[in-house]
């Protein structure tokens, strides 16, 4: 239940930073469910090899390159989807900053909300 509840606002979540900034554009709530679950996959499955291969590069930036990873994670997956679209790189660069961001709140809300549950 936990993984549906943080999925749904996720999906909302992107469709508030598709609102917030005009780089950023998705098609409706469905897309947008897509979206979060291809972002999902591919920040999973994707992003550790990608660090990984990148780790001296992190390392010299001091982690900073870390923030372009996500972006081309994001990018990647506008690129591959019908309905959710990424104006270039640094729509893609503030668009993941956005949504990390509101990722970050959701991850500490879900928590909150379902610890309550098993106390």
């Amino acid at each position: 239940m936990k993984l549906l509840v943080r999925w749904g606002l996720l999906a909302a979540a992107l469709l508030l930073v598709a609102q917030l900034y005009s780089g950023v554009s998705v098609a409706g709530f469905g897309a947008a469910l897509i979206a979060a679950l291809v972002l999902g996959l591919l920040n999973t499955l994707v992003r550790p090899l990608l660090v990984l291969l990148t780790l001296p590069v992190t390392l010299l930036t001091l982690g900073l390159f870390l923030f372009v990873i996500n972006a081309l994670m994001f990018w990647a997956a506008a690129g591959v989807l019908e309905g959710f679209y990424v104006a270039g790189f640094w729509a893609a660069l503030i668009g993941s900053l956005l949504y990390s961001l509101c990722g970050i709140v959701i991850d500490a809300a879900v928590e909150r909300i379902f610890s309550r549950g098993d106390a």
